[in-house]
């Protein structure tokens, strides 16, 4: 059966999820309440960065195949298969998720749905949403069977549109031989292109994604320990990462010590993850994650403390360039960015701050206005006193520190992220200051 297509919310996840479908074959309609965002999307324009996105949906908007509306009766009529892809931001002022866009969303669509269809849940949500949600769709369809399956992204800002026509698994969440034969229908392209499957029940599906994350979280916060032992100690924490990194049962993927995870899913997933087992009487299981969130928090202060010991606690009167704004590279992300946090910290300490990012500067200028903004790398460079490298983009790890010293008023840089070259910044006379390498 040839299956038409939905994508409800059309932010990152969303416009992603909705050009590669289109790419894989499929007609598609993505949803969203914003006009103005609706209408950027049906020009082809992705009203944020990702590489190989914009191309990519430019394409399918031209062929007729992809388009985009504010219309969930148009939705209900169109589509075969929804997939819901509403973000689940951080509740204010709690650790918990906000679950209103996805509750909004089913009770938009449901009641107008007029023949079978499958909701197919891609959000990342506590655990025993998809439960609650699949009773909640049964009271609002009785003129038509529809059914809920659970579905989680794994795709990472920066390499989304290759994570998802070639992700390196896919997990369907599903109640009925029914909702496991239309998902592989529907990702049959991608299945048979290689990519394995996992079928389980509704809570296994959402464990997966906010339990990978975790994991990820919980091995970068345990590397910024190790640095922090390794500042005390002499240590070098990259060797010390390399090291452990030939055991297989540990890996060197996420083991880099740094700045710390940001971002608009890592942070909040994980403290809505503890959240959720203090609601389900589990809070014992995940108290590690609240050290986990600590170590990654402390790295921002740490990077001040070592600006502050480099300028010899002397703020007044010194020139910071930073280097950075986006949370990491190749996005225009600056949810949670360590890197604007740090800058902001040290702007409040007294010092002149100009930032630099080579894709998240309109981003950072309407969150955080009151810092100077400069043009270039060697703009923001201007007269510094020291330089902080707070985002590991290829064009700054690719800096000649031979010409950029003539730039500066002295040659301090901090790594932020460890992953310059230590021997060539010093050899073209940088103090260089690493985290975790002393």
């Amino acid at each position: 059966m040839s299956y038409r297509i939905t994508v409800l919310g059309t932010g990152y996840l969303g416009a992603t999820h909705a050009a590669c479908m289109a790419e894989l074959g499929y007609e598609v309609l993505g949803v969203d309440l914003e006009p103005a965002k609706v209408a950027s999307l049906n020009d082809g324009h992705v009203p944020f960065f990702e590489p190989e996105l914009e191309p990519l949906l430019r394409k399918h908007v031209e062929s007729g195949r992809l388009r985009f509306t504010t219309s969930y009766e148009e939705a209900a009529e169109f589509g075969d298969v929804h997939f819901l892809c509403v973000g689940t931001p951080q509740r204010d002022g709690e650790y918990a998720a906000d679950m209103s866009y996805v509750d909004s969303a089913i009770e938009s669509l449901v009641p107008l749905l007029t023949r079978p269809a499958l909701i197919v849940g891609k959000s990342t949500v506590p655990v025993g949403t998809a439960s609650r949600l699949a009773d909640r769709i049964a009271e609002l369809a009785p003129a038509a069977p529809v059914e809920l399956a659970w579905s989680p992204e794994f795709t990472r800002e920066g390499l989304a549109v290759e994570d998802t026509l070639r992700p390196n698994r896919l997990v369907f969440g599903v109640r009925s031989e029914y909702a496991e034969k239309v998902l592989r229908e529907v990702f049959a392209p991608v299945i048979d292109a290689g990519s394995p499957v996992v079928v389980c029940d509704y809570a296994t599906a959402e464990l997966v994604k906010v339990g990978a994350n975790s994991f990820l979280a919980t091995k970068i916060s345990y590397i910024n320990a190790m640095a922090e032992l390794c500042d005390t100690t002499g240590a070098d924490v990259t060797l010390l990462a390399d090291a452990l990194g030939h055991d297989e049962r540990i890996g060197r993927q996420f083991l880099n010590a740094g700045l710390g995870y940001g971002g608009g899913c890592l942070p909040k997933d994980l403290r809505a993850f503890m959240a959720r087992a203090g609601e389900l009487g589990a809070e014992e299981a995940l108290t590690f994650l609240r050290e986990v969130d600590a170590i990654n928090m402390r790295r921002r202060q740490k990077v001040v403390d070592v600006t502050a010991d480099v300028l010899g606690n002397q703020w007044i009167g010194k020139r910071v360039a930073v280097l950075g704004a986006a949370f990491k590279p190749n996005t225009d992300d600056i949810r949670d960015s360590p890197a604007l946090n740090v800058a902001g910290r040290i702007h409040l300490h007294g010092a002149a701050v100009s930032v630099y990012d080579p894709k998240a500067m309109d981003n950072a200028r309407r969150s955080f206005p009151t810092l100077r903004y400069a043009d270039s790398v060697m703009d923001a460079c201007q007269g510094a006193h020291v330089v902080l490298h707070l985002t590991a983009w290829q064009e700054f790890r690719e800096l000649d520190p031979a010409v950029l010293a003539k730039t500066v008023a002295t040659r301090n840089v901090i790594d932020g992220q460890n992953c310059l070259d230590r021997p060539t910044w010093r050899r073209a006379g940088w103090h260089y200051r690493g985290l975790g390498r002393s």
